[in-house]
C-alpha cells in the first residue's frame, strides 16, 4: 500500500469516520445493530452524515422521500446544462442485530474517497454526490429499500404511510414524531434529475471473493456488481383456533403454529427443488401465551434466485400449499431482474485492473435506481467470513482502505474532465 501523504490522508480519513460511527446503535449483548427508520438512532446517524459533510463543505440537500444527499458543487446547474453528477453512497440503518458494514461501508467510503479526491487535487468536471439513503433494509416497516422505492414513485405514499411496525405504529405516525410532514412522501423529479451516475460501493454478501482468494493470492479485494437476482416478500395469515393448551386433546386443536410448521418445511423443500432460495425469517403468534394454542399465525417468506421464471413457480407452489390449509398469502414487494448498465460495468472493471465481475442476491438501493432508468453499478469489498445480517459480518481494513482507492479511482475517471 503506498505510503505517500495524498494516499494516506483518505485512510486515515476513513479510519476515523469508521471508528466514529461504530458505537452508534448497537446491542451490547449481541453485538449486532439496532438502527431502524425513524428512530433516535436513525436521527443520530443523519445528525453524523449532515456534519460530515458539513465539515468538507458539501451542500446537504433532503428529498422528499427523507434521503440525503451531499454534493460538491451545484447539481441544479449541471442539471440546467445537461451534465447531472455522479453520485455515490448507500445507507446507514440495519436489520435487526445485523453487522457494521452492509450501508455504513458504502457511506464511509463515499466520505474517504471525496477525501482522497481532494487530496490528490482533483477538480471534478460534474458535481459529486454522497448519498445515504433511508430505510433500506425494512427492518421497521417491512418494504425494503423504502427510501429509493418511495424517491422513484415505486412505493406509494398512501400505501407507506400505512405501513406499521411490531407496536403498531404507522410510519406517518413515525414521520411525524421525527419532525417530518408526512404529506410531503413522493416521488421527487428534481433529485432524480441531478442523478446521472450512481455507483454504490457495499461489502460482499456471499463469498465469492474470499473463495477466489484461497485459490489466488493476487485477487482483487473489490469487484463489479453485474445484477442483483429477482427477490420479493409475501405475509402469510395462518388461521386457528385458540384454546387452553393443558386441557385440549390434541385430535381437537386447531393449531396455527402447527399448520405454519408445515408451511415452513415446503417451503425449504421446492426451494431446494426449483435451485433458488427462500427465507422465513419473521413470524407473528397470537395471542402469543406460552399455555395457549395460537389462533393465527402471521409469517414472512422472502424468496430469490438467478432464474426469474424459476422463482416464479417456487412461489406459486408455496401459494397453492398455502391455499390448501386455507392460508392467504398477499405479496408485500417483487423486485424483477436487474442488470446493471453493461457498459458502465464494462468500464469500471476494466479500469480497476480487471475486476472480477458478480451478480447477487441481495437486494440495494442501487438496483431501484437502475430499475428508475438511471446509469448505475456497484462495487462489492471482499468480506472474508461471507456472512451478511449478522454480527460475523466484516471486511478487513485493508479490503476497506482499497474499496476507498477503487471507488475513488471510478469517480475521477467518471468527473474527469472528459466527463
Amino acid at each position: 500500500m503506498s505510503t505517500t501523504p495524498a494516499a494516506a490522508a483518505p485512510t486515515r480519513s476513513f479510519d476515523r469516520l469508521w471508528d466514529d460511527l461504530l458505537p452508534v446503535g448497537r446491542d451490547a449483548g449481541t453485538g449486532g445493530y439496532r438502527r431502524y427508520a425513524w428512530t433516535p438512532q436513525d436521527a443520530q446517524l443523519r445528525e453524523w452524515f449532515t456534519g460530515e459533510c458539513a465539515s468538507r463543505g458539501l451542500d446537504v440537500v433532503e428529498d422528499r422521500a427523507g434521503n440525503l444527499w451531499g454534493w460538491w458543487g451545484d447539481p441544479d446547474a449541471a442539471v440546467a446544462a445537461g451534465r447531472p453528477g455522479v453520485v455515490v453512497g448507500s445507507h446507514l440503518d440495519s436489520v435487526p442485530d445485523g453487522g457494521a458494514y452492509d450501508g455504513p461501508l458504502g457511506v464511509v467510503s463515499a466520505l474517504a474517497a471525496v477525501d482522497a479526491l481532494r487530496a490528490q487535487g482533483h477538480e471534478p468536471a460534474v458535481p459529486i454526490g454522497v448519498a445515504c439513503f433511508g430505510d433500506e433494509e425494512g427492518a421497521r416497516f417491512g418494504i425494503a429499500c423504502a427510501g429509493s422505492r418511495l424517491l422513484t414513485g415505486q412505493l406509494t405514499p398512501d400505501r407507506a404511510l400505512a405501513l406499521r411496525d411490531a407496536d403498531g405504529v404507522t410510519m406517518a405516525q413515525a414521520l411525524d414524531g421525527a419532525g417530518r410532514d408526512p404529506r410531503h412522501l413522493g416521488r421527487d423529479e428534481e433529485a432524480l434529475a441531478r442523478v446521472g451516475t450512481f455507483v454504490e460501493l457495499h461489502v460482499e454478501q456471499g463469498r465469492a471473493l474470499a473463495d477466489a482468494d484461497r485459490y489466488d493470492q493476487t485477487r482483487s479485494a473489490v469487484a463489479v456488481g453485474s445484477d442483483i437476482w429477482p427477490h420479493g416478500r409475501w405475509r402469510l395469515e395462518v388461521p386457528g383456533r385458540a384454546d387452553h393448551a393443558g386441557t385440549t386433546r390434541l385430535d381437537d386443536r386447531d393449531d396455527a403454529m402447527l399448520t405454519w410448521a408445515g408451511l415452513v418445511l415446503d417451503v425449504r423443500r421446492l426451494a431446494q427443488q426449483h435451485g433458488c432460495v427462500a427465507t422465513n425469517g419473521k413470524v407473528r403468534v397470537e395471542p402469543g401465551g406460552v399455555n395457549a394454542i395460537p389462533s393465527r399465525v402471521t409469517g414472512w417468506l422472502d424468496a430469490r434466485g438467478a432464474d426469474e421464471d424459476a422463482v416464479r413457480r417456487l412461489v406459486d407452489e408455496i401459494a397453492a400449499r398455502a391455499a390448501a390449509v386455507r392460508t392467504p398469502m398477499e405479496q408485500e414487494s417483487w423486485t424483477p431482474t436487474t442488470r446493471f448498465d453493461t457498459g458502465l460495468v464494462a468500464h469500471l472493471a476494466g479500469l480497476l485492473g480487471d475486476a472480477p465481475v458478480l451478480g447477487t442476491g441481495a437486494g440495494h438501493d442501487a438496483g431501484i435506481l437502475a430499475q428508475d432508468g438511471r446509469r448505475t453499478a456497484m462495487l462489492f469489498v471482499r468480506n472474508p467470513t461471507g456472512t451478511s445480517h449478522s454480527p460475523d459480518e466484516h471486511a478487513e481494513r485493508d479490503d476497506c482502505h482499497a474499496g476507498v482507492a477503487a471507488l475513488a479511482t471510478v469517480l475521477a475517471d467518471l468527473t474527469g474532465a472528459e466527463a
